[in-house]
C-alpha cells in the first residue's frame, strides 16, 4: 500500500484537487495521511477526502501530530502556509506604508522574503521528522517561495526533495491558444527559476511559433499591456509566469505609477485570492455538513503524476524545481532551478539545459541573490542577512533608500515575531 502524507492538509481546496487526481490514477491501495495543526480544517479535509475516496481502496487517517502522519510515508506533499491569512495581510500592509507595491508577494520581494522566514522553522521540523521516520520518502513541495524553500530543505539534508509548480504548463497552454495551435501539437523547452523561467523553444514541427506570437501581438495592441509581453519584446524570450508575478521580480514596473496603469497591474491581488480561498473553504465545509455533493475539477498538477510514475514505472516529463548541479551552467551552483525532468520508477531525473540566454540568466541571478541571502539568514541565524536580502531585491531597491529598507525589515520582524527563529527577531539599527 502506498502511503502519501499531506502536510498542511487544511488547505482544503487544493488538497481536494490533488486527491481527486490521485484517485483517478491506477495506483492500487492507498493510505492518505492528512496532517494540519488546525483541528477544524483537518476534520474538513478528512471529510472531503473520505467523500472523494468512496468506492476506492483508500484508507484515510487524520493527524494533528506531524510525525504520526509521516510514519513510513512513501511520498510527502507539503502545502503549508504559515501564518495563513493574517500573516499575508501583514506582508502587504506594512510594506504599503513605505510605498512598496506588491501584487502577489509570495516569491520574491519583501513579501517573499518574510514568507520564507516564517516558513523555515516549520520546514526545519519537517526535515527532522522525515529523517527520523521516512528518510527515503519523496518530498513534493508546493509551498512558496518555492526557490527559497527547496534550497533550504536541501541544505538541511532532505534526500529527495522536488518543488512543483504549474506555471510552465499553463503558460504553454495559454501561448498555444494565443497562436492558434493545439497544445498537443506544440513542442517546447523552458528553463530558469520558479516563476521566472523562460520559453527557450516554442515550435510545431519545424515551425518556430514565436513568429506566430509576434503576429498575434502586432494584431492586438492590448497584448502590449501585459508585463510578460513587454518583457518578451525586450528580452526575446517569454517568461513563464503571469504578469502579476513577473512584475514583482524586476525594478521596472511596480515602482512607477505610470507603468502600473499602463500594464493594468492589480496591486494587492493576492489578498483577493486569499478571500476567494477562504470562501471556497467555507463552501466546502458547509456542503459536507449538509451532506451535499462536492464538485472537484481535475488540477493537472504534477504531484499525482510523479507519484504515479514512481509507483507504476510509467515514464513522463514534468517541470521540477531542483538543486542546480550543472543543470543550468550560467546560474549559481546549488541554487534551486526549474528544468524539465524525466520521472519513472527510479525517481525524478532532471535534464541538463546548459547556458540560458545571457539576458535571461542575468535576471535569474538577481532573483537568486535574494533567495540565497534569505536562506543564508536562516542557516547562519544572521539577522543582518535578512536586510541584505531585501537590499538586493530588484523591486524593493528600485523603490526605497537603504535606511527605509532596514526600517521596513525591522517593522516586519516585529510583526512576525512569533513565527521567526528567536535569533532573527531583533530589530537592527
Amino acid at each position: 500500500m502506498t502511503r502519501i502524507a499531506f502536510i498542511g492538509a487544511g488547505s482544503v481546496v487544493f488538497t481536494q484537487g490533488l486527491l481527486a487526481d490521485l484517485f483517478d490514477l491506477d495506483l492500487g491501495p492507498l493510505h492518505i495521511a492528512l496532517h494540519d495543526i488546525d483541528p477544524e480544517r483537518l476534520d474538513t479535509a478528512a471529510a472531503a477526502a473520505s467523500y472523494l475516496a468512496q468506492g476506492r481502496p483508500v484508507q484515510i487517517t487524520a493527524h494533528l501530530e506531524r510525525r504520526a502522519a509521516l510514519e513510513n510515508a512513501d511520498f510527502v506533499i507539503n502545502i503549508v502556509q504559515v501564518g495563513m491569512n493574517e500573516a499575508t495581510k501583514i506582508d502587504f500592509e506594512i510594506p504599503a506604508r513605505y510605498g512598496i507595491r506588491q501584487t502577489i508577494g509570495d516569491t520574491l520581494g519583501v513579501g517573499g522574503v518574510f514568507r520564507a522566514l516564517r516558513t523555515f522553522p516549520v520546514l526545519r521540523g519537517l526535515a527532522a521528522d522525515i529523517a527520523d521516520v521516512c528518510p527515503d520518502a519523496w518530498l513534493l513541495n508546493y509551498t512558496n517561495p518555492m526557490v527559497m524553500n527547496v534550497w533550504f530543505l536541501k541544505a538541511l539534508g532532505v534526500r529527495n526533495v522536488v518543488g512543483l509548480c504549474h506555471s510552465v504548463y499553463w503558460t504553454m497552454h495559454g501561448l498555444s491558444e494565443l497562436v492558434g495551435v493545439p497544445y498537443e501539437d506544440v513542442t517546447y523547452l523552458a528553463a530558469g527559476v520558479n516563476h521566472q523561467s523562460w520559453v527557450l523553444r516554442f515550435e510545431r514541427g519545424t515551425e518556430n511559433l514565436y513568429d506566430r506570437l509576434d503576429e498575434a501581438i502586432a494584431a492586438d495592441p492590448e497584448l502590449l499591456r501585459r508585463v510578460r509581453v513587454d518583457m518578451y519584446r525586450r528580452l526575446g524570450f517569454y517568461p513563464t509566469e503571469t504578469s502579476e508575478h513577473s512584475s514583482e521580480y524586476v525594478p521596472w514596473y511596480l515602482g512607477h505609477a505610470s507603468e502600473v496603469d499602463r500594464l493594468r497591474l492589480p496591486i494587492g491581488a493576492y489578498l483577493e485570492i486569499v478571500a476567494e480561498n477562504l470562501a471556497s473553504y467555507e463552501q466546502t465545509r458547509s456542503a459536507l455538513k449538509a451532506g451535499e455533493p462536492l464538485t472537484v475539477d481535475p488540477t493537472m498538477e504534477y504531484a499525482p503524476q510523479i507519484i504515479h510514475s514512481i509507483v507504476t514505472g510509467t515514464p513522463r516529463t514534468v517541470y521540477a524545481n531542483v538543486p542546480n548541479t550543472g543543470l543550468i551552467t550560467n546560474l549559481q551552483s546549488g541554487a534551486t532551478v526549474e528544468v524539465p525532468s524525466l520521472v519513472d520508477a527510479t525517481g525524478v531525473r532532471p535534464t541538463a539545459v546548459g547556458d540560458l540566454p545571457p539576458q535571461c540568466a542575468a535576471l535569474n541571478r538577481s532573483y537568486l541573490n535574494v533567495a540565497e541571502l534569505t536562506v543564508q539568514a536562516a542557516i547562519d541565524q544572521d539577522p543582518r542577512a535578512i536586510r541584505q536580502a531585501v537590499m538586493v531585491d530588484p523591486a524593493t531597491a528600485g523603490t526605497l533608500p537603504v535606511e527605509q529598507i532596514w526600517a521596513l525589515c525591522n517593522d516586519l520582524v516585529v510583526a512576525h515575531n512569533n513565527y521567526l527563529d528567536p535569533s532573527l527577531r531583533a530589530a537592527l539599527k
